[in-house]
Formats: structure tokens, C-alpha cells, sequence
């Protein structure tokens, strides 16, 4: 963190439900966007609120929307310091209805950042094939997910009621909402101890990048770190097993200087992603149009589409009468292969949409539907539009500037990538949330230059 205090405002909201919102240096008269579409916002459900970073600026103080103060405050003293929680609690007693106050940039707010971040990388990391944008190994991201939540479970406290934000979602029910929540536990540090449980499959990879002498001293001591924050928390849950034994026992020993690993050959995916060379669709008949769609991320669950903005292309053919619509969406390395109804929506002319049903096609998601071909197609030249989406997730369409959010993005990932391809120093702790990349980051571009990705 740059600065040791930053101003905050701490205000009543305008509505009924006692929300008190705390936000630095909001602008006169705004409140603020927080951030930006909601795929460039990190978010965390904790104790009594909602925090949240705009994930292209430095990491710092988050926007809280504290909707039960008496559960936030076990938290708010520790992430704003003192004068931001008297603040809060004057504004639910009385008086003024808004104050400006010096906050205190904690240790538990770094933490805090980080956490966040990772939580939106589990969501929306653009992974590519044509933009060379490397998927990150999910059980790695989510065990050091899990040793950060065990630092900062003082946000999430240790009621029977209990709910935390886990960052990665279950897709067995589409119709679950879209904005990433995925609530379980009523025990304290729940999170933590089922994200360990979901993700132990990189216990071992870990420990031996650990035990081999990564070639940098501060990658030991970031695998370290979040090694013995996981053994805590899984102590501290009662979690047993032979992964977190042999995690356990590795840990009581001294560390030797072993050789180095192949840190892509521990993490190496298994997806066997390549791309098709299968038959086109449909032969013959006239091409009308052809050309790329958009693709907004926000309209689908993370790991169905290539996050490329060229993943979605289309081509519309005159056969005979018929006037029918080819689309082709370059599939995301993990995307199931049956039971996603996932469809393109296409528009022509600004006339009625028609939805065409995917189908997974090796790497590609392929569909076709006919057209009227007494309706707009029939224009010369036809204005066509096609986006990919998933019925019953799908919040609508974005705005114009969310291209320029999705490019933004882009931009922010490859700078991390360069910088854990050169690690910045790392001090060892869990709260060096401004420059450490994720081990999955470093895994990441490692496994990536295996595979001339």
C-alpha cells in the first residue's frame, strides 16, 4: 500500500435499509461506480456487508455497503481502524448523516485486496488460446484462496449464520443468479476449510515445488507462507487425509535445498485443448455476410467461450429461398462438452432476435437456424448481430463501454503475467497485495512456456 491513511467518507444511504456506505474520496455528489462493469469489480460478501475494488487501480481501501452494523463492527476497526468504526456507529445512533474521516490502511486491508482479487480472478480471467492469455489451474488459485481467507477470517466472523464468499461457482443450477456468490459453511473460517477440501489435488504439486528450491528465495517463502496458513486453517477445521498429512509432515521437517522442478510439468493441464480442423457447417449456397460477433463475458458462466473478442464468428447463406445463419464460437478450454444450452442470440437489421442453439464441436460451440427470408435479412447489405449467452444466467446485454472495460482487462492480465514471469520481491506475507502474483499466475506462465501456448 502506498499510503498509511487515506480520507474516507462514511454516509447513511438514501433508502430505508439502514445501508451505511464507507468510500474513499468520493467525487462531490457522486458516490461513486465502484469501479466500473461488473466483471472490473472485486467482491467480497463478509460479516454484515459487501466490500468491493475496482480491479484496474492499485489495490487499496474497498467500497463497504455495511447492512448490519453489530456483525461489521468485530471487522471494521481492523480493515479502516478506529475513527472509520466510531464513524459507522454515529451514523446508526444519530447524527451527522455523513463524515469524512482518516482511515487506516491495515494489514487486514491488504489482505483483504488480494483476497478480492483472487476471487474475480477465479471469475473472470480472460483465458485465451488466441489472445495467449493462460488458463490459471484452479486448484492451486484455490487453495492459496483458502490460506488467504484463514488470514482474514476476522471479515467473515463466526456466526452460526455464517456466509461467506467463496469466489467460485457451482453451475449445476443456471438459474442461480449471475453475480458469482456461492454461500456455504456455518462454522467460523468455513470458507477456508471447504475450499481446501474442494481443491487438496494441488497439496502435493505444492509441497514438491516448495521441498525443490523454486529458482526464486521469495516464491519459497510465498509457497511457504500459504502452505502454513493452509495447515492451520485445515487443523483449526478438523480436516484430515493423506494430502494434508504429508502437507503436515513436510512442514516439521527442514526445508532442503533440492534440486529444481519443472513447475509446468507439476501443473501441466490434462484438458489436451487443440484446435479442430473439422467439415464447415453447411456447402454451397451464396454467402450474404460473414463476420465476428461480440462476446461479452458477462453473459455466461466462466469456462464456456474463449475470452478472445474474435471467439464469436458467423456466416449468413443464401440456399435457394432459404436464408440461414452459421455461427462458430471458439470454446473455452474447459467447456463442458454436453448438457449447457448455451445459444447465440442473433439480430438482424435491429428486427426481432432468434436464438440458435450450440452445440460443443471439439473446440468449437457450432449452430445454425434459418432466417425469414422475407425480413431483414432479405436487405442489401444486411446488418447482422451475434452474442453468445447462456438463457437463465444471462443478466442482458452490456453497455457500449464494456468493449473498452473487457480490452482494459485484457491489458491488466498481461502486466501480471510479465510481472510473474519476473516475480517482484515478495516478503513472505499474505497481505503483500500491491505486486505478488498468484502462485496459479506463476504456475501459469510456467505451464504456458511448456507448452508454447
Amino acid at each position: 500500500m502506498a499510503r498509511a491513511q487515506v480520507d474516507v467518507h462514511v454516509a447513511r444511504g438514501e433508502g430505508e435499509d439502514g445501508t451505511i456506505r464507507i468510500a474513499a474520496d468520493p467525487a462531490p455528489g457522486q458516490a461513486g461506480d465502484g469501479g466500473g462493469p461488473d466483471f472490473a469489480r472485486a467482491v467480497l460478501d463478509v460479516a454484515g456487508a459487501v466490500l468491493s475494488w475496482p480491479v484496474r487501480e492499485e489495490p487499496g481501501l474497498p467500497v463497504a455497503e455495511v447492512h448490519d452494523v453489530g456483525r461489521a463492527q468485530q471487522w471494521l476497526w481492523a480493515l479502516y481502524g478506529e475513527r472509520t468504526a466510531g464513524a459507522v456507529q454515529a451514523c446508526v445512533t444519530g447524527e451527522p448523516a455523513g463524515v469524512r474521516v482518516t482511515a487506516d490502511v491495515t494489514a487486514l486491508a491488504g489482505a483483504a485486496a488480494r483476497l478480492g482479487f483472487g476471487h474475480w480472478a477465479a471469475r473472470w480471467w480472460p483465458v485465451s488460446y488466441v489472445d495467449g492469455i493462460p488458463a490459471l489451474e484452479p486448484d492451486v488459485l484455490g487453495l492459496e484462496l483458502a490460506a488467504l481467507t484463514h488470514w482474514c477470517q476476522q471479515l467473515f466472523g463466526d456466526f452460526d449464520e455464517f456466509t461467506g464468499f467463496n469466489g467460485f461457482l457451482d453451475f449445476g443450477d443456471f438459474g442461480d443468479g449471475h453475480d458469482g456468490h456461492d454461500r456455504f459453511g456455518d462454522q467460523p473460517d468455513g470458507s477456508a476449510a471447504q475450499l481446501i477440501e474442494d481443491h487438496q489435488a494441488a497439496l502435493d504439486p505444492l509441497i514438491q515445488w516448495w521441498r525443490a528450491a523454486p529458482q526464486s528465495a521469495d516464491t519459497a517463502r510465498h509457497l511457504e507462507s500459504v502452505l502454513r496458513l493452509l495447515d492451520d486453517a485445515a487443523d483449526g477445521a478438523g480436516l484430515d487425509g493423506q494430502a494434508l498429512r504429508r502437507l503436515r509432515s513436510a512442514l516439521e521437517q527442514h526445508r532442503p535445498a533440492g534440486t529444481t522442478v519443472d513447475v509446468g510439468a507439476l501443473f501441466v493441464r490434462r484438458d489436451g485443448y487443440a484446435l479442430a480442423a473439422g467439415d464447415p457447417l453447411v456447402a454451397g449456397g451464396r454467402v450474404i455476410a460473414r463476420g465476428s460477433g461480440t462476446n461479452d463475458w458477462r453473459r455466461y458462466p466462466p469456462g464456456f467461450v474463449d475470452a478472445s473478442e474474435t471467439a464469436v464468428s458467423w456466416t449468413a447463406r443464401a440456399l435457394g429461398a432459404r436464408r440461414q445463419i452459421e455461427v462458430e464460437i471458439l470454446a473455452h478450454v474447459t467447456a463442458p462438452v454436453a448438457g449447457a444450452p448455451l445459444v447465440a442470440e442473433v439480430g438482424v437489421d435491429g428486427g426481432r432476435r432468434t436464438r440458435v442453439p450450440l452445440a460443443r464441436r471439439d473446440d468449437l460451440w457450432t449452430g445454425r437456424a434459418d432466417l425469414d427470408p422475407h425480413g431483414p435479412a432479405g436487405a442489401v447489405p444486411p446488418r447482422f448481430e451475434v452474442e453468445v449467452l447462456l438463457p437463465g444466467f444471462d443478466p442482458g446485454p452490456g453497455g457500449p463501454e464494456d468493449r473498452a472495460a473487457r480490452d482494459a482487462i485484457r491489458a491488466l492480465v498481461r502486466r501480471r503475467l510479465a510481472t510473474a514471469a519476473q516475480p517482484l520481491a515478495y516478503d513472505g506475507s499474505p497481505h503483500d497485495a500491491s505486486s505478488g502474483p498468484f502462485l496459479a499466475e506463476i504456475a501459469a506462465v510456467a505451464t504456458a512456456t511448456e507448452e508454447d501456448y
